[in-house]
């Protein structure tokens, strides 16, 4: 929704019709996961993607349909069906798109978009398949039980409920079905990743639009003001001229946050890190080389930081890539970084 949330406000205002698309299952190599969205208009506005370009027409024309006939429906694609090969899903996967007019959406969606823009964490359920009277109503849950919709299951509410606040601690969603002729999908949105860079550093420069660019909302802390500049960092989405221990001490620092250390100076590294180590933040990385570490470290005991938590320092920062340049080591950071993000290993 994020990804297609300013054209469905300009499209909304227009007056135009709207069909949105949304992955609800994937097979094998999708290209996309479970959640992505597209909109399209009976115009011809496009936005977003389901399959990277694989059966976005064949979607779009479906939407059309709907668009047409009021009545949402549930598609796949995939290698083995000749309609997949057709529309040129020829990567391997297998995926599951529901399609629906946006005005399925329309009466929820003022809630949405202030939930996602107050960074409230939500799940949305959809009926995806089921009696006709169910289709197109929605059901917003909050993470501590509350609702908000027009879907109404009085029988597996508290179910449907239950299954929601799981899969949005787990952050990520899911289908569920709580009778064989009733199947959801529970939309997740979790709290967008934020990643905090200490130090506004010219790596910093780097970072901050390569973070961006995959979905991080991104602050940069530094009380130094020839450094924290809007003219360095102009698509940082926060710039704060404070001490780190101010700036962190004030922030939640749970598993949305990723908190990156640059500046070499142990006044502002070692404040930030002595927070970041005793929070929850699920990635803090700091730079500098082994011997650099070595003595920070020294320090860090000294202050009491014990060494389960020490062990959740990544420093030297960064994939070891070999790389030299600014660039390259903003690469190998923001690497790691997803690396720990997406819980893999290499």
């Amino acid at each position: 929704m994020r990804d297609v949330l300013a054209y469905l406000e300009a499209w909304r205002e227009a007056n135009e019709q709207i069909a949105v698309a949304t992955v609800v299952e994937t097979w094998g190599s999708a290209p996309r996961p479970a959640g992505s969205k597209m909109a399209a208009t009976l115009s011809g506005g496009v936005a977003g993607s389901v399959s990277a370009g694989c059966v976005e027409g064949a979607v779009i024309d479906e939407g059309h349909e709907v668009l047409r006939t009021g009545k949402p429906r549930l598609l796949t694609y995939g290698v083995a069906d000749d309609e997949a090969w057709e529309v040129g899903l020829a990567c391997g996967g297998t995926i599951r798109v529901f399609v629906e007019p946006f005005s399925a959406l329309s009466r929820v969606y003022d809630l949405i978009k202030a939930n996602l823009e107050a960074r409230i964490p939500m799940a949305v359920v959809s009926v995806i398949q089921g009696p006709e009277e169910l289709l197109n109503h929605k059901l917003v849950v909050l993470a501590d039980g509350t609702t908000q919709g027009d879907l109404e299951v009085p029988l597996h509410h508290a179910a449907v409920v239950q299954e929601a606040q799981a899969l949005l601690a787990r952050g990520t969603g899911g289908t569920f079905q709580p009778q064989e002729d009733l199947a959801l999908f529970i939309e997740v949105y979790a709290l967008p990743p934020r990643l905090i860079i200490v130090g506004a550093v010219h790596i910093a420069e780097v970072l901050v639009p390569m973070a961006n660019l995959v979905g991080f909302d991104t602050v940069v802390v530094d009380p130094r003001a020839a450094f924290a500049t809007r003219e360095r960092f102009p698509s940082a989405g926060q710039l704060l001229k404070e001490w780190p221990q101010k700036a962190l001490g004030a922030m939640l620092l749970d598993h949305s946050a990723y908190v990156v250390v640059l500046t070499h100076d142990p006044k502002l590294d070692d404040p930030a890190l002595s927070i970041a180590l005793r929070s929850e933040a699920r990635y803090i990385g700091a730079l500098g080389s082994e011997r650099t570490n070595a003595r920070r470290l020294e320090r860090l005991r000294a202050e009491g930081i014990s060494e389960e938590q020490i062990g959740q320092l990544h420093a030297p920062i960064g994939l070891p890539l070999g790389g030299r340049t600014t660039g390259e080591i903003a690469v190998s950071i923001l690497a790691e970084i997803t690396q720990v993000k997406n819980r893999r290993l290499v």
